[in-house]
């Protein structure tokens, strides 16, 4: 097989992992697998850029919004995020930073394993709601959101028109919970909780969504009048004063002090009531972030570190032997 044909192979493989992941909440291999042939399909492409076409996956956000719901053109793209796998390609994020920017000042936060959305609040009124979709447009999912921890309805104090970006996720023991009782009703197990989270905002009867007891953690904003900021972290403050629960964040001048935070978060994963598959580092200083922009699909101010996948230990407690019918 060519590299053209090998190209040709990985988009059309990671398409369907894409559809079966963001679309049908139900895939077939796992994040580490998925990401593996994402870095093939990138250095292939990098390799040989007269092969790119815009509608690689390297090149857009994998999902598509569904037709069963009504769709949301994003006010702001909601975008992907860069991978990185180790200290290494971390320190070449920093320095393609430093390329432009003097002295950056990093954000460092978990990355939530769940599902992307985007709130809309007109003079602090709650109106829309949508799922992050293929980054521009999404799924309007607003009856289900209001159903959600997290979610408020109201806020006080609130500027005009504001547009929060945020992750809806199932925490651990409600995942066991309903796992548990799926079992005994002789229903599937859902395969962990961002798929079961991502399951659960997509019916159509609210009253679902609302018994599986999801939670939401907002750690952006997308948009907002009669307000200026100079910092994400500001940003998150003010969020946090409005009411919403946001994400826990630390700021650091230096990547070797966000690789500390990064190997410390991984080491208290098991104890977070939500699921995370890395840490984000961010620019702090936005004036900083429009000065990198972004490419078609991620920023260049931003990057998220996966952590491998987790290995833990299993315990068999049963073999069942069975004998077919013709004998050896």
């Amino acid at each position: 097989m060519d590299t053209k044909e090998r190209i040709s192979a990985l988009r059309g493989e990671i398409e369907a992992h894409n559809h079966n992941y963001y679309t049908l909440d139900a895939p077939t291999v796992s994040d580490y697998e998925y990401d593996q042939l994402m870095r093939e399909l990138t250095a292939l492409e990098a390799a040989h850029p007269e092969l790119v076409t815009p509608d690689s996956p390297t090149q857009k956000v994998g999902g598509e919004a569904q037709s069963s719901f009504a769709t949301v053109t994003h006010e702001v793209p909601l975008e992907s995020l860069n991978d990185a796998f180790s200290l290494e390609e971390l320190e070449d994020f920093h320095a393609r930073v430093t390329k432009v920017v003097t002295a950056p000042d990093y954000v460092v936060e978990p990355k939530i394993d769940g599902l992307s959305v985007a709130l809309t609040y007109d003079n602090g009124v709650f109106v829309r709601g949508a799922t992050r979709g293929n980054g521009t447009v999404g799924e309007d999912v607003t009856e289900n959101l209001k159903t959600i921890h997290g979610v408020p309805l109201q806020l006080e104090n609130a500027p005009p028109h504001l547009v929060v970006r945020g992750e809806v996720y199932m925490p651990k023991q409600v995942f066991l919970a309903l796992n548990e009782a799926r079992d005994a009703n002789g229903e599937a197990p859902f395969a962990n909780p961002r798929n079961a989270a991502a399951g659960s905002m997509r019916q159509l009867d609210s009253k679902i969504t609302a018994s599986r007891r999801l939670s939401m953690i907002v750690f952006n904003i997308q948009a907002v009048t009669g307000k200026a900021f100079a910092r994400h972290s500001d940003n998150l403050e003010f969020l946090h004063d409005l009411g919403f629960s946001t994400v826990y964040y630390d700021v650091f001048q230096s990547m070797s002090d966000c690789w500390a935070r990064i190997q410390d978060l991984g080491n208290k994963r098991e104890t977070l009531k939500y699921e995370i598959d890395g840490a984000v580092i961010k620019l702090d200083r936005l004036a900083d972030r429009d000065e990198l922009g972004s490419t078609s699909k991620a920023p260049r101010w931003a990057i998220a570190y996966k952590y491998p996948p987790e290995q833990k230990p299993t315990v068999i407690r049963e073999i069942v032997v069975q004998v077919g019918g013709r004998g050896f």
